[in-house]
């Protein structure tokens, strides 16, 4: 492995990356053969104000897997009970952090056009852990990682979400805690 790699990315977390990769390799497919059931892209910005706020536009990329089968739930409840997978990365630009993250999403569709959508997890990011006197003091590698979304379906394989995010560690870890609060716009497609 090269020295720039390592440099970029820990070991720690190449080896959490890598566990992370092995066990999707597991997941059943749902029905339809098919084991990604959602690709999002598109960008977000920092909401948080003062010397926390994170310059430059964020790039985001998310996929997501449904090994429970919630695009075969019916009613709220069913929807509730089977949430999907979700993995993606927030891309820092202008010197700010990169993120990777994985969790659990849940979407609650109102009608055939209007859903919500909220996820948990946890996250992975290169930003400064102290000290930062431009962008957010994290504390550790290793934050929660949590979104909120509201979104339109244009059809049954396009649609648009727009949504916020948040990093922290909760307190439960060493050192500051400003966490990183994006917001933004993903467009999706549904395979």
């Amino acid at each position: 492995m090269s020295i720039e790699l390592l440099t970029i990315f820990p070991r720690s977390s190449i080896a959490f990356l890598a566990a992370l990769l092995a066990n999707i390799s597991v997941v059943p497919a749902h029905a339809g053969g098919q084991i990604f059931d959602e690709l999002r892209f598109g960008a977000s910005a920092s909401v948080q104000g003062g010397g926390e706020r994170e310059d430059g536009i964020f790039p985001e990329v998310t996929v997501f897997l449904d090994p429970f089968g919630q695009d075969a739930a019916t009613g709220w409840k069913q929807q509730l009970a089977r949430p999907r997978i979700n993995l993606g990365t927030s891309i820092g630009t202008s010197g700010q952090a990169t993120q990777i993250f994985a969790g659990l999403s849940w979407t609650a569709n109102f009608n055939e056009e209007v859903f919500a959508e909220a996820g948990f997890g946890g996250v992975w990011h290169n930003g400064e852990l102290k000290g930062n006197t431009d962008g957010p003091n994290l504390g550790c590698r290793f934050l929660f990682h949590e979104y909120l979304g509201a979104g339109y379906h244009f059809d049954q394989h396009w649609n648009v979400i727009a949504q916020v995010a948040h990093s922290s560690h909760a307190n439960l870890c060493d050192g500051p805690n400003n966490g990183m609060t994006r917001a933004g716009v993903q467009i999706g497609y549904k395979f």
